[in-house]
């Protein structure tokens, strides 16, 4: 009876570590890595149990020995020790053996590697932008941009109010906008970061990428089946870096082509309703009302709901110079943020009238009391112009208004064009215009001083595409290079303004080709 109990336990232990060294049992761990969704990330994971078996396979052979000299040459057995000193054969078994070893897992791995880094004949490019907390994606070839945020209340994940039972399982990873990608297509992504050093983690894709500021680093994937997938952002970002999930929902090649549409007919009708915005004047009541909820979901996080902010990284509100004083100044550092610190700029992310709302509530609340009322024209005049033409601070009657508003469209109208666009210009009207729009389209990626940032990027200061082939130049200016970062402007700038920045290109920087592309050139090349 003691026998065949011994058996069984024998059997179910043998049993017991079966089932835990079988892949399909180290698959399904928690402890494990991720199988993943796509292609790549089956790669990963496959060259990640390779090199684990390997390691597995070197741990039971050392140990093995030593244990096995332990048990078997001890001294109490009568064994006496070996006397040679140094042995070739042994010597170049050692350093052999784990040279192959390395080498039979450097081959899958650098071909993994190879394969991750290929960026080559992606179908569609997103920017993905890191700032403190969210998440800005901006689809190239295309007029869609928006951020993601966290959408779990904070009552919640701070534990307030006894909000234990209503957490759902993925209540610190869902977000207001989800990434779109269709399924099926190779989707390059160019990340980046406008404060600090963020990661772009999914877990499912095999895709991990920091996002530095002032550096774009890419990476791709391609998934098969249509489904949401949940990351984060791994890299410690500050005080709420626990808050900045990533979602991205892959729908299939159909129903992708039916969300893209819907994107466009919500921004054109966000145009549209923008349009409307500044014919029309708010209320104090209104003001306030939208006001305090745009605050409080997108202010209150840093800037603390009673306006005490926590200094010294989130200065407070309540009776700041900043808020109660100078207008101007206020709509300007809520619009475009303030660089070298935590500020960013909410231009993009709010429409006119959050903007207005939210800076009359800051102007209002917690005892400041100006009794200033910002409106959406006001936030639209200053967001549209020049520092050195903005408004004044508070429009002290109509007819000032007037004559500021005047002022602001005069500016405005001036760095447009400064010559007719049907006329030839001159070389110094080419490059004074092209350098206006090359800042305001173009810098952004290939630099101001022409470098750019390779290799998403490349430089145009020496580049054989700039002062090579002009047709080729136009070309590309016009309708981007598919596959890349580069996109199209013919939809978004004039003939003479394509002329102008691509003249400027030309003869910037050194390039000095002397050549002169007029508007003429760019509309004898339309399709």
């Amino acid at each position: 009876m003691q026998r065949r109990c011994l058996v069984k336990r024998r059997n179910l232990g043998w049993l017991l570590l079966g089932s835990l060294f079988s892949s399909t049992a180290w698959a399904d761990m928690q402890l494990n890595m991720t199988k993943g969704v796509t292609d790549i990330s089956q790669e990963v994971f496959g060259l990640h149990m390779l090199v684990m078996w390997i390691c597995t396979a070197i741990g039971i052979v050392v140990f093995g020995a030593m244990f096995w000299s332990m048990i078997f040459h001890r001294k109490s057995k009568g064994v006496k020790p070996a006397t040679f000193h140094e042995s070739t054969k042994v010597e170049i078994l050692w350093t052999a053996i784990p040279i192959l070893i390395l080498i039979g897992m450097a081959w899958p791995a650098t071909k993994t590697l190879i394969a991750m880094e290929n960026n080559d004949n992606s179908d569609i490019t997103i920017q993905v932008t890191g700032s403190q907390w969210k998440w800005h994606y901006k689809y190239f070839d295309s007029d869609v941009e928006f951020y993601s945020v966290l959408t779990t209340p904070r009552d919640q994940f701070d534990n307030r109010e006894g909000n234990y039972v209503t957490k759902g399982e993925h209540y610190l990873l869902e977000v207001d906008k989800p990434l779109v990608i269709p399924a099926n297509k190779k989707v390059r992504f160019l990340i980046t970061s406008d404060d600090v050093i963020h990661s772009w983690w999914v877990p499912d894709f095999a895709v991990k990428q920091d996002a530095n500021p002032g550096f774009i680093n890419e990476a791709w994937t391609k998934v098969n089946e249509p489904g949401i997938y949940r990351g984060q952002c791994a890299e410690l970002c500050g005080k709420d870096h626990g808050y900045m999930p990533v979602v991205v929902e892959v729908k299939s090649e159909a129903d992708y082509a039916l969300w893209m549409e819907e994107q466009n007919q919500a921004i054109a009708a966000a145009k549209m309703a923008e349009q409307e915005s500044l014919a029309t004047n708010m209320s104090m009541e209104e003001l306030m009302a939208l006001g305090q909820e745009t605050y409080t979901a997108y202010c209150a996080a840093c800037h603390q709901p009673n306006g005490m902010g926590l200094p010294p990284a989130f200065p407070a509100l309540k009776g700041s110079p900043m808020v109660t004083q100078d207008q101007a100044a206020h709509i300007d550092i809520v619009l475009n943020g303030k660089a070298g610190t935590s500020m960013a700029g909410f231009g993009k992310q709010l429409n006119l009238k959050q903007l207005a709302a939210v800076i009359t509530y800051e102007r209002n609340a917690w005892g400041n009391n100006t009794g200033d009322m910002v409106q959406p024209a006001d936030v639209n005049a200053l967001s549209a112009t020049p520092q050195s033409a903005k408004l004044p601070e508070k429009s002290i009657d109509a007819e000032s208004e007037t004559k500021a508003v005047e002022t602001v469209a005069l500016v405005q109208e001036k760095t447009v064009d400064a010559a007719p666009a049907n006329e030839p210009a001159t070389m110094e009207e080419l490059m004074a215009e092209g350098e206006k729009v090359y800042l305001a389209k173009c810098s952004a990626c290939h630099q101001a001083n022409g470098a750019g940032m390779p290799p998403a990027f490349p430089a145009l200061k020496g580049s054989a595409m700039v002062t090579g082939d002009v047709a080729a130049h136009i070309e590309m200016v016009k309708n981007g290079k598919p596959g890349t970062a580069m996109m199209g402007f013919k939809g978004q700038l004039s003939a003479r303004d394509m002329a102008a920045v691509i003249t400027y290109e030309r003869n910037a920087w050194g390039n000095d080709t002397g050549e002169l592309v007029q508007a003429s050139d760019i509309d004898a090349g339309k399709e």
